[in-house]
């Protein structure tokens, strides 16, 4: 009975250690997406052009993994902010989406396979 304990902790840990931190989920998107300033301090954060906040350098951090994997990691609350995030970017500051595209998809290679789902997402990518 006790391994059995033992096992069950483990693989919650796995699973947990599988996830990206929430400890940023309480930041409102809203409020930063509404704002200059804050957007643009993600933004350049983001395009090593800027400090981080903490959860800039997390964003930051993870960003590029997420997008190999679908965002396989993220919880329900995170994948439904980058989609929020990205559609506001293309629709209001495309300048600036074409600048971290070109950071961190400068082969296109993210935006032709996710092309499909982001339609279903309500995202124009063009």
């Amino acid at each position: 009975m006790k391994l059995y304990i033992v096992v069950a902790l483990a693989l919650v840990g796995v699973v947990a250690a599988q996830q990206y931190t929430t400890k940023y989920d309480g930041v409102d998107v809203d409020e930063i997406l509404k704002s200059d300033r804050l957007f643009n301090n993600y933004f350049k954060c983001l395009l090593d052009e800027g400090r981080c906040t903490p959860d800039g350098n997390e964003l930051k951090k993870i960003l590029p993994e997420a997008l190999k994997t679908d965002c396989e990691k993220c919880s329900e609350k995170q994948r439904n902010g980058a989609i929020k995030v990205i559609n506001y970017i293309i629709q209001n500051r495309r300048t600036q989406w074409d600048a971290l595209q070109k950071k961190y998809d400068p082969e296109n290679k993210y935006i032709e396979k996710y092309r499909e789902q982001a339609q279903k997402e309500g995202i124009k990518l063009e």
